[in-house]
């Protein structure tokens, strides 16, 4: 500390901003190329008389990795409130590493028995883990760090990273598709975008290593141990933890039903195959693009309006949205709707990252969004894709999508309504 007592500002760099985001990216591009991959993963290590019931062991391997997220959250979340932002960034992504290795790696079932599946439901917990732990500190990094004029573009950074991942991603799974035989794909090329990732692990771990640490002891409470930085936030935080959790469900709900258009223009539209990957695609432009548009109006307008307009304007433009593309399914349709959707839910969901770790203290700052992010996406996303297949399987009525995320718009809308603006709140210690 300088010895008038005001803590140091630090310039963040591009790499840190790199360095930060990384982990988020890593986790969509994880989930869009297993989702890809599923069929031929499901045949490696859930072998079944029906390919159905492979396929689902497969994507239940998958959703597994949600079960340990909120943990991730509660312990690494308050590991970096406790010892500092860096070494919990540091722990995420090598477990995050460690966990995708594993899954890249392990045999056959063909080849080493039931220890193949046991193998790839422990990466699956292994990732869940790591990612739940991860936002809260890299988000909590950001907004500390950058200049308090700009707070709101810099942490638009964690939503935008999460669209360039499926960019990636789809591109790698489509080059392979033409590059390869069904055979080689299915024997070894599915392991490749996996390997890919991996080894973007050491260079996320090096520029990490030199990314300035802005834990600072005599500013932030310091808690003796994790457990008293959970019953902090809890017991002094409880109201904003709410709010933000109904905040991050709304876009997490959007962001689901957004993934699975790809099943659903392939399900429910009979759409080809290439159609509903171009909606995929357009998902993670929008994401890309209008993310960091909603931090930059965030900064220069204010966080609530910018949050709750385009969250309004889903819950208005969700159901004709859907209705246009049941009744005249073709591409134009689709990916107008996929465009709008996305972009709405983009700008607003940039904002709140930027608006809930605002809201909290820097003693509680990572846990309280790791914790918040973590249930959020275990318990909403998690079962919004089984939600809506279930409703549309129960109804017939190929709107039950539209329907899911209008109650859930509507409800974040409101919790956004009762927060409190942060715009030109000075951080508090």
């Amino acid at each position: 500390m300088h010895a008038s007592g005001k803590v140091p500002v630090i310039s963040i760099s591009r790499n840190a901003i790199l360095a930060v985001v990384l982990g988020n990216m890593l986790e969509f591009y994880d989930f869009t190329v297993y989702a890809f991959f599923a069929v031929m993963i499901g045949r490696q290590f859930f072998p079944a008389q029906d390919p159905l019931v492979s396929l689902l062991l497969s994507v239940g391997a998958f959703g597994i990795g949600f079960v340990t997220r909120p943990l991730g959250g509660f312990l690494i979340g308050a590991y970096a409130d406790r010892s500092g932002r860096k070494p919990a960034m540091l722990l995420t992504i090598g477990l995050m590493g460690t966990g995708m290795l594993l899954l890249a790696l392990t045999p056959s079932y063909a080849t080493i028995g039931v220890a193949a599946p046991l193998l790839v439901v422990l990466a699956r917990l292994l990732q869940g883990f790591a990612l739940g732990g991860e936002v809260g500190p890299a988000t909590a990094f950001l907004i500390e760090t950058c200049p308090p004029a700009q707070r709101g573009y810099y942490a638009s950074w964690q939503l935008a990273s999460q669209g360039v991942a499926p960019l990636i991603a789809g591109t790698v799974g489509v080059t392979l598709s033409a590059v390869l035989t069904p055979e080689a794909l299915e024997a070894w090329g599915w392991r490749i975008p996996f390997l890919l990732g991996v080894a973007i692990i050491p260079i996320g771990l090096y520029i990490r290593r030199y990314i300035p640490e802005i834990f600072d002891q005599n500013a932030t409470t310091i808690h003796s141990s994790i457990g008293r930085v959970l019953l902090s936030l809890l017991a002094n935080h409880l109201r904003p933890v709410i709010l933000a959790l109904l905040v991050i469900m709304a876009g997490t709900i959007s962001t689901y039903i957004l993934s699975y258009m790809t099943t659903y223009a392939i399900t429910t539209l009979r759409m080809p195959d290439r159609v509903s990957i171009a909606a995929t695609l357009v998902v993670g432009l929008c994401t890309l693009i209008f993310s960091l548009v909603g931090g930059l109006l965030a900064d220069r307008i204010g966080r609530k309006p910018i949050m709750i307009i385009p969250r309004i304007a889903v819950v208005v433009l969700a159901y004709p949205a859907f209705l246009m593309t049941a009744e005249a399914p073709t591409s134009a349709t689709l990916l107008l709707m996929t465009a709008l959707l996305a972009m709405l839910n983009a700008i607003s969901g940039a904002v709140s990252l930027v608006m809930i770790p605002e809201s909290l203290p820097k003693s509680v700052r990572s846990t309280g969004v790791s914790v918040v992010y973590g249930v959020s996406v275990t318990v909403f996303g998690g079962t919004t894709q089984l939600a809506i297949t279930g409703l549309i399987g129960a109804t017939g009525n190929p709107l039950a999508p539209a329907w899911y995320m209008i109650g859930s718009s509507l409800i974040g809308a409101i919790a956004m309504l009762m927060m409190t603006e942060t715009q030109d709140r000075v951080l508090a210690k």
